[in-house]
């Protein structure tokens, strides 16, 4: 093992990676919560292939959030074992995810000593055929969880009910035994509890990161007004690209991230046209990378810019996790990212080691962001977020439970003070308080049945098939292009279609133009054609909310707040076309797509009885007020919660039909709720306080992206009056001199 660390330059640890080495060899669950470039990888690697060299039939898992991760470690990793020389037994690595051949799974399954995957594989393809790796759980002493911190909202809380079926199929062929959980995290505010919440297990926490890192210039980047009521800024999309190509020009090798997959096609588009006019011969040198694109497309990128045929890089968040991607010399993010974790892992591409670096983070024109761009002390030095996730979510145990049920019958123990969390005591304590109402659903709509002291799944299929870990509703819709055979180009989420490839929408792929001619909900696909077009389109989206039930309320000294489900009906009801560059609005369409419709969290809170006199006397629109105040607070909640403000909706409302009370609501984006409206609850105070503390900072006069405006509202943000949201705001607050900093508790 020393002659492989020796090989691998770690011939001296650091002090996290020796502290983490002992905890797992001692057999005890910890997660590693260190800076990017930390080399948390060793953490794991050291302990896992010491356990092999010792037990020749033990093995161990390795589950990365995404194929692209698994196969770069997994070249990583077979160096280490090359090095490690023959006192590991059969020292077989392998990748075992969708790409894997059929031909080849049966034999990867008897021979594989490690075997690195996704949740998806886990859940879909190894959990529901348990018998055929019965000989793999027997042997299994680690389980390695990279990139932890990227397990947060729906995808995480789905990935933590399926570590807890691994868990419980672990239970099956080790009995009490059971293998040690290692996590590797970025920095987050609740390492320890984000381990819990996602394993079902108490870990050690190892945070004091011990490794060297290089100079690193952090720039932030306001694009100037380009009026003079300074209520509109330069597009972030054009400073980023001239910045970016820039940038490629001189030499300088560098990856841009953005925050959406059309963002990421739009900057290489305008980069490869400004490298066309001065720069021709870098044109080719410069590719997009995103989640969506076929493997072998991927799989090309990745290699290009290892290998440094590719001098730049236009990135959705694919690209912020671990994959090697050779030395970067710059990262600009176009917008804050959604999390302080993001920001860093992002910024952290560049200038791996010791290394200077420069990370230039472009501001674009909403609350969030320009809140940022004002306090760049409260951007750089502010603590991490906690990652929310909740697999006690009723409506995704709904999901887990069949399979759980068809991988082994769910038991709850006789004596629970006595019971051990397997598959053959206590699922009700494994899986947490949404389990009596999962079980309960499940079982009067005849999915599981109650024989035998047990449930079992009473259908003949794999329920896991019908699951997916990344969509909340599970279907895939198809991107065919009919220039070209109707050759699938890409695949996405069956409920991002309808805002994505409603028909009329300018489709992007790899910085192309393609318009949507045909829009097949049932047979889930849209045709696309090539187009030739200076323009691309917004979708916009209405929805209305009624509450449920009311879970919790707070009184506070201006008014009541709620805590509740309601149901949500959401409806694409046209779209825009922006020119490129400019982004100015050029027209509007209207459409009538199906309308979606969900329960999930929300806050609201009533507005004060005496505000619409209030707000008469100064002649203030209420309607524009609480419209404003709704957009303020959805865009500034992602400073208290790890979320984006795109996983948010709200609604406001003079009278709503279930109150009769002025209000305002604001709810998870996805079925069930993932905690965002819950912190946003506890926060509420703080919540105002940030709002107002956005609107008072804009230098426009009524109204603009940075304050009160919003890029999702279906009303074409009006009716919007920002003096009359001041007003509500310092009224909620109980008068200006009463409020609090944001973020104080």
């Amino acid at each position: 093992m020393r002659a492989a660390l020796e090989a691998a330059g770690a011939a001296q640890l650091y002090t996290h990676q020796a502290e983490a080495i002992n905890a797992a060899r001692a057999g005890q669950h910890l997660v590693v919560a260190t800076s990017t470039a930390s080399g948390k990888t060793l953490c794991f690697n050291v302990p896992v292939l010491e356990a092999l060299a010792r037990d020749p039939l033990a093995r161990g898992l390795y589950l990365y959030p995404t194929k692209a991760l698994a196969q770069d470690q997994l070249g990583k990793l077979n160096a280490l074992l090359k090095a490690a020389g023959p006192g590991i037994v059969n020292p077989l690595a392998v990748t075992y995810d969708g790409d894997t051949p059929q031909g080849a799974r049966g034999r990867l399954r008897k021979s594989a000593r490690i075997l690195l995957t996704n949740p998806d594989m886990l859940h879909a393809g190894i959990l529901p055929n348990h018998p055929l790796w019965a000989e793999f759980f027997r042997h299994l002493r680690y389980v390695v969880i990279d990139e932890a911190h990227s397990y947060r909202g729906v995808f995480g809380s789905q990935v933590a009910c399926v570590l807890r079926r691994l868990r419980r199929v672990c239970a099956l062929y080790q009995g009490k035994a059971a293998p040690v959980f290692i996590a590797a995290s970025a920095t987050i505010a609740n390492p320890a509890e984000h381990f819990e919440l996602l394993t079902g297990l108490r870990g050690q926490v190892i945070n004091d990161d011990g490794s060297p890192h290089g100079p690193r210039t952090f720039a932030l980047w306001n694009p100037p007004f380009i009026d003079r009521t300074r209520t509109a800024r330069r597009s972030a999309n054009h400073e980023a690209s001239e910045l970016f190509t820039a940038l490629v020009a001189d030499g300088v090798r560098t990856i841009a991230f953005a925050r959406a997959r059309v963002v990421a096609e739009l900057l290489l588009r305008y980069a490869r046209q400004q490298l066309q006019r001065g720069r021709p011969g870098l044109v080719e040198r410069i590719a997009a990378y995103r989640a969506g694109y076929m493997k072998d497309e991927r799989r090309a990128i990745e290699r290009a810019l290892f290998g440094g045929q590719l001098i730049g890089v236009v990135a959705t968040s694919a690209l912020e996790l671990g994959i090697d991607v050779g030395g970067l010399d710059a990262a600009i993010l176009v917008g804050y990212p959604g999390t302080i974790a993001s920001l860093w892992q992002q910024a952290g591409r560049a200038g791996r080691g010791v290394e200077p670096a420069l990370a230039t983070l472009v501001g674009l024109d909403n609350p969030l962001d320009q809140y940022y761009m004002r306090h760049p002390d409260q951007l750089l030095g502010r603590p991490q977020e906690n990652a929310l996730l909740d697999p006690d979510n009723v409506y995704i145990l709904q999901r887990h439970l069949p399979c759980a049920a068809h991988e082994a019958p769910l038991r709850v123990a006789a004596d629970p003070a006595a019971s051990s969390v397997t598959a053959l005591s206590d699922d009700e304590k494994l899986f947490g308080p949404g389990f009596v109402d999962a079980m309960i659903a499940l079982e009067n709509d005849g999915t599981l049945r109650y024989t035998g002291e047990r449930w079992v799944y009473t259908q003949s299929d794999y329920p896991a098939q019908g699951v997916s870990l990344r969509d909340a509703e599970g279907d895939r819709f198809a991107v065919l292009d009919a220039s070209n055979n109707f050759r699938m180009i890409e695949e996405l989420s069956a409920s991002t279609a309808p805002q994505r490839v409603h028909p009329g929408a300018i489709y992007l792929h790899q910085g192309e133009s393609y318009q949507v001619t045909e829009y097949n909900a049932e047979l889930r696909h849209a045709i696309v054609r090539p187009v030739s077009a200076d323009y691309y389109t917004q979708p916009r989206e209405v929805n209305d909310v009624r509450i449920v039930r009311s879970l919790r309320h707070r009184i506070l000294p201006t008014t009541t707040a709620y805590l509740g489900r309601v149901r949500v009906r959401s409806q694409v009801i046209g779209f825009r076309r922006l020119q490129q560059f400019s982004e100015a609005v050029l027209d509007e369409e209207p459409l009538e797509m199906p309308v979606s419709e969900y329960e999930t969290v929300a806050l609201w809170f009533d507005l004060p009885d005496d505000l619409p006199a209030l707000l008469a006397a100064r002649g203030l629109d209420p309607l524009g007020g609480i419209h404003a105040v709704e957009h303020a607070a959805i865009g500034i909640l992602p400073l208290f919660a790890m979320c984006d403000r795109w996983d948010i909706g709200g609604l406001s409302t003079p009278r709503h039909p279930d109150t009769e009370q002025a209000q305002i609501f604001i709810y998870d984006g996805f079925p069930g709720g993932v905690g965002i409206a819950e912190k946003g609850f506890d926060l509420l105070p703080q919540l105002w306080a940030a709002a107002l503390d956005v609107i008072d900072g804009c230098a426009c006069t009524d109204g603009c992206p940075s304050c009160v405006q919003s890029p999702k509202c279906g009303n074409n943000n009006q009716p919007l009056d920002k003096a009359a949201a001041q007003v509500i705001l310092q009224r909620l607050l109980g008068g200006r001199n009463q409020r609090r900093a944001a973020g104080s508790e």
